[in-house]
């Protein structure tokens, strides 16, 4: 079986992080669209709801397939997993700000610039380099 949930996770990971990192992409744009530019804004906005809902599933995925894998293999008691366990719970989290960013958004409340979200942007760049050393090394 863990071959199985293996590939489901690796499938549901790369899914899903296709959608975090387009995502604040998407609001890089948003927050550079002047206001008179309405229709842009609503198009982009569209875009982001879109990919929201889409990747959520994904997400969900990703992150009970990465539950059921270490008591499948025997592996719950390594150091290694409950660190890769721990980023998965930040990229969660993550997750669930890009949704708050997105209200603010709809709500036209968005506090943050452009740069901002270039930079909001790399962090989950951080987290996968985390756990894919993690996975590939096992350091402990």
């Amino acid at each position: 079986m863990y071959l199985w949930f293996k590939l489901l996770h690796v499938f549901f990971i790369i899914s899903w992080f296709a959608g975090l990192f387009y995502l604040p992409r998407i609001y890089v744009n948003l927050a550079q669209v002047e206001a008179g530019n309405r229709g842009e804004y609503l198009r982009l906005l569209g875009m982001a709801e879109r990919l929201f809902k889409f990747m959520t599933p994904l997400g969900i995925g990703a992150v009970l397939t990465g539950f059921v894998i270490p008591f499948v293999t025997g592996w719950w008691g390594m150091g290694w997993v409950h660190t890769k366990v721990t980023l998965g719970v930040v990229l969660l989290g993550y997750h669930f700000y890009c949704y708050r960013l997105l209200l603010d958004f709809q709500d036209n409340r968005n506090r943050y610039s452009h740069k901002w979200f270039r930079v909001f942007n790399e962090i989950p760049v951080v987290i996968m380099i985390a756990a894919l050393y993690l996975v590939v090394f096992k350091p402990f």
